[in-house]
């Protein structure tokens, strides 16, 4: 069986999704940042960068988010959850994923975790005061050139509107204003009704 381990309120959210989107029999370990459980040895053993998701496979464990997501989309092939028989729609996946992991994940980040760049509390503020900006540059990307509609690749559902969904959530709170986005406010509304999104939502609030 899969184990994710996972902590409320973070990426780790896209991979529950997709679990339940698949219907995949997992179970959920929670990992505590509040009490640094991230940072326990018991934890380095299953991820040494004391990182989440984590996820405990027959074959071992894997992390980061990109490739949790296109490791289900491929376990479960009959989901269609990405288009793996295509090696250049495919591709476009694992593009756009890595867009989201690297530029605007990071950009999120540095409102609450700019420790992982700078020492000085003065660059930490200096970072928080920038994520505004930064976070609606990346959007401006998703917008303007990334986000097809009705889903990221168009008419085909893949692993990366989980993505998109996880990271949409936070724009209020990186100071980004939905409504300048309005693909993307579109697709996190329809995101919102799918059922295994509210399944995925109501599970994180019970783990809370």
């Amino acid at each position: 069986m899969l184990k994710l381990f996972y902590t409320p309120h973070t990426s780790a959210l896209a991979t529950r999704i997709v679990l339940e989107e698949v219907g995949a029999k997992y179970e959920i370990t929670l990992i505590d940042f509040e009490k640094n459980e991230q940072c326990s040895p018991e934890y380095l053993k299953i991820n040494p960068r004391g990182r989440v998701p984590s996820l405990v496979t027959d074959s071992g464990v894997l992390t980061e988010t990109p490739a949790l997501l296109v490791y289900l989309a491929q376990l479960f092939p009959q989901s269609r959850l990405a288009p793996i028989d295509d090696p250049y729609l495919f591709a476009e996946v694992q593009s756009f994923n890595s867009f989201i992991c690297s530029n605007l994940h990071v950009a999120h980040s540095h409102r609450m975790r700019g420790h992982r760049w700078a020492d000085e509390p003065a660059a930490i503020e200096a970072m928080k005061r920038k994520v505004p900006q930064t976070v609606k540059v990346a959007f401006e990307q998703v917008e303007r050139h990334l986000l097809r509609g009705p889903w990221v690749l168009g008419e085909q559902y893949t692993v990366s509107d989980a993505y998109l969904f996880t990271m949409a959530q936070w724009m209020e709170a990186d100071g980004v204003d939905p409504s300048s986005f309005p693909k993307v406010l579109d697709h996190r509304n329809r995101m919102s009704l799918r059922p295994a999104v509210r399944s995925a939502l109501r599970q994180e609030l019970g783990d809370q």
